[in-house]
């Protein structure tokens, strides 16, 4: 059985996304739903280490408020899946691969997004259970076995992002496994950033995003040389501020090229 953990600060988005396609399950769940609309907590690692201690079941999910589950079927055919992988220590819905020569040969997932409903172009499709690096942060499951052993770094990501990064980096240098399910979820948000919400940018990442990305890399850069995220690609050799740069140069190219193309 599978325990729900969500944090909300919209209780619409909440009860007409995650909560309404929750209802529709076969499966039993225990929903776990932290309010936050108030901001009480000011990061989602101290969040949802506050929502996964409470939780008592076999798994505990960490989802987004605006994640619906297709089909009805989607929790009882997770668990298992879950329940075939030994070394499992975390799994999500869309993730990233070492191997590959760019962001999106490396993505995996099977993803739909935006309104109305497309399939996300971006990485490849799965079919069965995949080992990547890490995960992205709409949707991951963790066996309460390990989360008793393993939380959310709260100092390393006391804001939004990259917590599960972090917590798929760190599992993995404990032993444990970090898998895409080929399981099929609709995210509200379009891509790894929802740019409507973002009130400090500096180009297409929010400059919190930064701030968590430099802790990570620092702390994982024993490990990795390279840590792949949804977002992109990032060195733990050379400073944030610098790839910063290239980042959102890459980005403008990108852009440059798809207005061409339309133009044309």
């Amino acid at each position: 059985m599978i325990s729900v953990v969500c944090v909300y600060n919209d209780e619409k988005i909440f009860n007409d996304f995650l909560l309404k396609s929750l209802k529709n399950q076969t499966a039993e769940f225990e929903l776990i739903g932290i309010d936050n609309t108030s901001n009480e907590f000011k990061s989602a690692a101290v969040a949802l280490n506050y929502g996964g201690i409470k939780a008592r079941n076999k798994y505990i999910m960490f989802a987004h408020q605006d994640v619906s589950f297709i089909p009805d079927t989607w929790l009882e055919d997770a668990e298992k899946f879950l329940n075939s992988i030994a070394d499992l220590g975390i799994a999500g819905v869309a993730g990233m691969s070492e191997s590959g020569n760019s962001n999106q040969e490396r993505g995996r997932n099977i993803i739909k997004h935006g309104e109305p409903p497309e399939a996300w172009s971006w990485g490849s499709r799965i079919q069965k259970p995949e080992p990547v690096q890490t995960l992205d942060e709409c949707l991951v499951i963790v066996p309460k076995s390990t989360f008793d052993v393993l939380k959310f770094d709260e100092k390393t990501c006391d804001g939004w992002h990259l917590y599960a990064v972090d917590y798929c980096l760190s599992a993995k240098e404990r032993g444990f496994g970090v898998y895409v399910l080929p399981m099929e979820v609709y995210h509200l948000s379009k891509g790894g950033v929802n740019r409507k919400k973002l009130k400090s940018v500096n180009g297409s990442l929010p400059d919190d995003y930064y701030n968590n990305l430099k802790k990570v890399l620092k702390k994982h850069a024993n490990t990795y040389k390279i840590i792949y995220t949804t977002c992109g690609e990032w060195n733990t050799i050379y400073p944030v501020t610098l790839q910063k740069c290239s980042f959102l140069t890459k980005t403008f190219t990108h852009l440059h090229t798809l207005l061409k193309h339309v133009k044309d």
